[in-house]
């Protein structure tokens, strides 16, 4: 630890959050970045701010009971992390993953504090979901279960209050199932509660494409630094879901050439360049897995069982799920030439393979500031609905694009402010702790 008044809260965050692992890692990793700034900043850890930013403001639990096309009751358990409001409403999505659980949903929102402080923008951090699996499930028993989640979670949202986006498993079939419930609930049409809604009723152009443009926009940003450019590099992407699908549109868009992704049987590996309208009828239209895709495209192919991380690659986006990649393929993207990563998922690099990457010199941008794309462009749907508004598909990409190249601009400033320059992962930290922590302290002991 870089403080020894780091080392006494983390002991005992780890004590109160017993088995909460993914809630460790992450509370970890900004921890080791912060500490330059309590030797600067004394009166941070005087009125105990960091205590105060690992401890929620609310968190949220509660049953959801639905039937099933057969008439089987099921029952699943719902969660909403309400974390920091120093800036604005909770803002962060809803995860709909068997995975879920409250340590998952705490490390969401953990990170979701610091992503939306270094937007610039007035959102606070929250996260959600459930342990709800949608997949194999009809749109019908989807309905229902969104419907008895938001049953419950209605009493705890509002656009001043508390605004849920999607997240896995949550796309715009079901953020209109969650509205369409909220509505008849509540009796009002307040389309600032949710954001990831259709454009038929409230949202914003740009959002379904967000997180993975804007992770490649962070991408451009960190090569440009460097005298470089996504120009001519083969680009590996890991998912095939949202994320993944349009990091790989805008890495083509940008002169790049994603040549492998993958879903969680393999990947798919093609020189010529993936096929995205191909990978967005597989997985927006059929629901299909991606070994459809080698099936469909002449000189693709598709590997089982095998990560995707062993196709050698310049540049790396990393878009599936939280510590995706370890040391070891950290290693090897090394080895393979890789020169630069963007974290497309919320922590899909393991502190093992951080630490890689950072010695080797690879331009490594974290989750937290490259992919803040999607809650930035949440934000701007939400401006639009407050003003009853409504932006076309060019300026709502202008503006998400200013804002990543501003947010990239104070990661790479503070960290050479704090003598570390180059060092994404501490810009981002220390930005964003800085922002919730003056905010905090001018708010009172609240």
């Amino acid at each position: 630890m870089a403080h020894s008044t780091l080392d006494r809260i983390f002991e005992t965050v780890v004590d109160r959050n017993r088995g909460e692992t993914e809630f460790h890692q992450s509370v970890w990793e900004v921890f080791e970045s912060i500490g330059p700034v309590l030797d600067r900043h004394p009166e941070y850890a005087d009125r105990k701010v960091i205590e105060r930013l690992c401890e929620p403001e609310r968190q949220i639990i509660f049953r959801v009971p639905w039937e099933d096309d057969n008439g089987e009751v099921h029952i699943n358990r719902g969660f909403r992390v309400e974390f920091n409001s120093a800036l604005g409403p909770y803002k962060g999505g809803l995860r709909f993953h068997p995975s879920v659980y409250q340590g998952i949903v705490k490390f969401l929102g953990f990170e979701q504090v610091f992503k939306n402080a270094v937007t610039g923008l007035p959102i606070g951090g929250g996260k959600g979901g459930s342990d709800f699996d949608p997949k194999g499930r009809s749109e019908r028993e989807i309905m229902r279960f969104c419907q008895s989640f938001m049953t419950e979670l209605h009493r705890h949202l509002g656009e001043y209050t508390d605004v849920p986006a999607g997240d896995t498993g949550v796309g715009g079939r079901e953020i209109g199932f969650l509205f369409g419930q909220y509505k008849r609930i509540t009796n009002r049409y307040e389309s600032g509660v949710l954001t990831g809604k259709s454009l038929a009723y409230g949202g914003a152009q740009v959002r379904t494409e967000a997180t993975g443009y804007g992770c490649a926009y962070f991408v451009e940003e960190m090569l440009a630094v460097r005298g470089d450019s996504l120009e001519g590099k083969n680009v590996v992407v890991s998912g095939s879901g949202n994320v993944a699908i349009y990091a790989i549109e805008k890495t083509h868009q940008l002169g790049g050439t994603v040549v492998a992704c993958s879903d969680s049987n393999g990947y798919v590996h093609d020189e010529n360049g993936i096929d995205v309208e191909l990978v967005k009828q597989l997985k927006e239209v059929e629901r299909v897995r991606l070994a459809e895709y080698a099936e469909r495209r002449p000189g693709a192919k598709y590997v089982s069982g095998r990560s995707v991380w062993e196709v050698p690659c310049q540049v790396a986006m990393p878009s599936a799920t939280q510590n995706e990649l370890d040391g070891d393929a950290a290693a090897m993207l090394v080895r393979g030439g890789c020169v630069a990563i963007g974290e497309g998922a919320n922590m899909p690099t393991t502190p093992e393979g951080v630490r890689v990457f950072q010695e080797a010199g690879v331009a490594f941008g974290p989750g937290k500031a490259a992919n803040a794309g999607g809650v930035a462009t949440s934000a701007l749907e939400m401006q639009q609905n407050a003003s009853r508004d409504s932006w076309g598909f060019d300026f709502t990409e202008s503006r998400l694009r200013e804002i990543m190249q501003d947010v990239h601009a104070r990661c790479h400033r503070t960290a050479e402010e704090y003598g570390m320059p180059g060092n994404y992962v501490a810009g981002a930290n220390i930005h964003g702790f800085v922002h919730v922590a003056d905010a905090m302290l001018g708010q009172g002991l609240i």
